[in-house]
């Protein structure tokens, strides 16, 4: 995990979300305190707990947002789920434990990512050379090698002087494989295709009968265990089968089990799940009593995971007394208050995010490195247009956000995707034609914006449909 300070948390989300100061100070120190934990002796270490987060704001303020940046800046496991998807133990659908098997197979490709890198030059070497062996029809470096002192390929070695006790030539075999290896780093044979034995796991066809999820994840380890893998040829490119056989021979170099034990123990101490929608399985206080399963069943299924507990994979137990959780929800028609007391306990740091308004609207669509702005100009590029925008463009668009988010749903800076589309929409269409007609240059002003959207907004039902 990066050892950012929260500062540093602080100043890369601002490079893309605008405002919520809060949150944004919230999730950096709570990521900070995972750092922070692991420097603690054993003893203290035990004994201090994740600080949970809850987020709560109106659609569209940021609070995903924050989530998928902050997967990009920490290098931990990282997860972000929808809580309306599970249902309560024993009925059909996703149980909350499965989060967790999620988060560590994300844990265990890191790990395997982070350590193919290490052999990823001896696994590259191996690669080279059964290419050089498929390329000169041989099975292998090693059958080749005795073939051709059997003299049964023609690669025999070339004999030294007779005498006067010079140096051996190098043998014609290995001549052969360096000229080709030499024109293999060349790319003189990337389109050419060749056939190559494949090797597959069988557990795939079977999981996607029966439902991954449906499947006791010991059941699903034995069942690996017993199935061998399955051999098949397939007919490739050099380059195509290059990524294959570099995948095959990085397997043969690193150590599986090695790689399970630090995914599950980087799952147990770094791993944070992002728990979206949480307000959709709240209970509102004036609800009929009854059987729920995916609203009361699924927060009694998710209290012990949060509050720490062992969950059963295929790679084996997991615990999640310190996996951090983060959730969000808008919490229109129910509050936070209307969650199980035990679950609101176990989120103990409650932010609320501002919701959005003109002058944030401006500032998102010109201020974050991907700016809305900014991707429509570079889409258009490729076509060979410059698009340019005047200051005024900027205030009508955000204006015209707000004032949609007034009259209708506010879905905050979503919106703002909605107006781009409209106010680009003709010039997205007429653009190869307008690059053939040498119109390489377009300013969006204020009134064309307003152009754009006038009729829209006028109509009611009109803006309703389309904004």
């Amino acid at each position: 995990m990066k050892n950012l300070a929260p500062r540093e948390i602080v100043a890369e989300l601002d490079r893309h979300i605008i405002g919520q100061d809060k949150a944004k100070r919230a999730v950096a120190v709570a990521v900070r305190n995972r750092w922070r934990r692991r420097q603690l002796p054993p003893q203290i270490a035990r004994e201090v707990v994740p600080k949970n987060i809850i987020m709560i704001g109106p659609t569209g303020v940021g609070k995903t947002e924050i989530a998928r940046r902050l997967s990009s800046l920490v290098n931990a496991p990282f997860i972000k789920v929808e809580a309306s998807k599970y249902t309560e133990v024993g009925y059909h659908g996703r149980d909350v434990e499965s989060m967790v098997r999620d988060l560590l197979e994300l844990a265990v490709g890191m790990v395997r990512a982070e350590q193919a890198d290490v052999v990823r030059e001896q696994a590259e070497a191996a690669v080279e050379d059964r290419l050089v062996s498929l390329l000169l029809g041989e099975t292998s470096p090693l059958e080749s090698r005795r073939s051709a002192a059997d003299g049964g390929t023609g690669l025999e070695e070339v004999p030294g002087p007779a005498e006067g006790g010079g140096e051996t030539e190098e043998p014609r075999g290995d001549r052969v494989r360096k000229r080709m290896r030499e024109k293999l780093r060349e790319g003189l044979f990337e389109d050419r295709e060749i056939e190559i034995t494949v090797r597959e796991k069988q557990m795939a066809p079977i999981l996607g009968m029966m439902g991954a999820d449906q499947i006791d994840p010991a059941v699903s380890s034995v069942l690996e265990s017993m199935l061998p893998d399955r051999s098949r040829r397939r007919r490739v490119t050099v380059a195509r089968a290059r990524s294959i056989l570099l995948e095959e021979e990085t397997d043969k170099l690193i150590d599986n089990e090695k790689i399970i034990e630090q995914a599950i123990e980087r799952t147990e101490q770094s791993g944070i799940i992002f728990l979206d929608e949480i307000d959709k399985i709240a209970t509102p206080a004036d609800a009929k009593m009854g059987a729920d399963v995916s609203r009361q069943g699924v927060q009694r299924d998710l209290l012990p995971i949060v509050e720490g507990s062992a969950v059963n994979t295929r790679h084996g137990v997991v615990r999640t007394d310190q996996v951090l959780f983060i959730a969000a929800g808008a919490f229109h028609s129910v509050s936070v208050s209307d969650l199980m007391p035990e679950l609101q306990g176990r989120f103990p740091i409650r932010v609320e995010l501002d919701a959005l308004t003109k002058d944030d609207f401006k500032r998102i669509l010109t201020e974050p490195d991907a700016a809305l702005t900014k991707q429509q100009a570079a889409l258009l590029g490729t076509e060979g247009i410059k698009v340019g925008f005047e200051p005024g463009a900027i205030d009508a668009m955000a204006e015209l956000a707000d004032e949609a988010n007034d009259r209708m749903e506010n879905i905050g800076a979503r919106r703002l995707m909605t107006v781009i589309e409209c106010v680009f929409e003709q010039i997205s269409f007429d653009a190869p034609d307008l690059a053939a007609k040498g119109q390489t240059k377009i300013t969006i002003t204020a009134d064309f914006v307003r152009e754009r959207l006038e009729e829209i907004m006028k109509d009611e039902d009109l803006s309703r449909f389309v904004l």
